[in-house]
């Protein structure tokens, strides 16, 4: 019989049981490029529907779930100023220095800022604490979670996943809003 998701698969189930043991941790952080202070995707193993499952999860902090929430409305509100405007992507030369964005992509990236400072200063947009489950994921079971923490690390990721197998995870309801932090330059 075949498993359609993989993450369902009692022999891949077993695969990383057995690999969790050896590492002697209840999670398996994926090596990805994202991953960071503020993001990591990982992977464990809980239940669902009375059954053993691979659950494929992304925690991050709510500073970047913030963030993320900013960016994408300023985006938005640039699209509707800017008829061409589709989002700057930024290109290297041949020595791997950055090309120079165009008059037009430069005043968008302007505008975006100046919308970012706007929307931080105003607090209106803010967020909290939440969780996400994928059951139609395309491996194991999709979990998407922002927390309230400076920052995902080893210890955050064992006590989330924990709490989401014991059921004992309890969400902070308050609304958050975020302002970016300001780099320090020194002369």
């Amino acid at each position: 019989m075949s498993i359609s998701n993989s993450g369902f698969d009692p022999l891949r189930i077993k695969e990383l049981k057995d690999e969790l043991g050896k590492l002697k941790k209840t999670f398996k952080i994926l090596p990805e490029e994202e991953n960071s202070d503020e993001f990591v995707n990982f992977y464990f193993i809980g239940m669902h529907q009375g059954k053993e499952v691979i659950y494929d999860a992304a925690l991050y902090t709510l500073r970047l779930h913030h963030s993320s929430e900013v960016y994408e409305l300023a985006e938005h509100k640039a699209a509707q100023k800017f008829p061409n405007f589709k989002s700057i992507s930024y290109e290297e030369d041949e020595n791997g220095n950055l090309k120079a964005l165009t008059s037009e992509e430069e005043e968008i990236g302007w505008f975006i800022t100046e919308i970012i400072m706007e929307i931080e200063e105003e607090e209106s947009v803010k967020v909290q604490e939440f969780i996400d489950v994928d059951t139609h994921h395309d491996f194991g079971i999709g979990v998407d979670a922002g927390l309230n923490v400076d920052l995902i690390d080893e210890a955050v990721i064992s006590k989330f996943v924990k709490e989401f197998n014991d059921d004992t995870l309890v969400l902070d309801d308050t609304m958050y809003a975020f302002q970016s932090e300001e780099e320090d330059f020194e002369d």
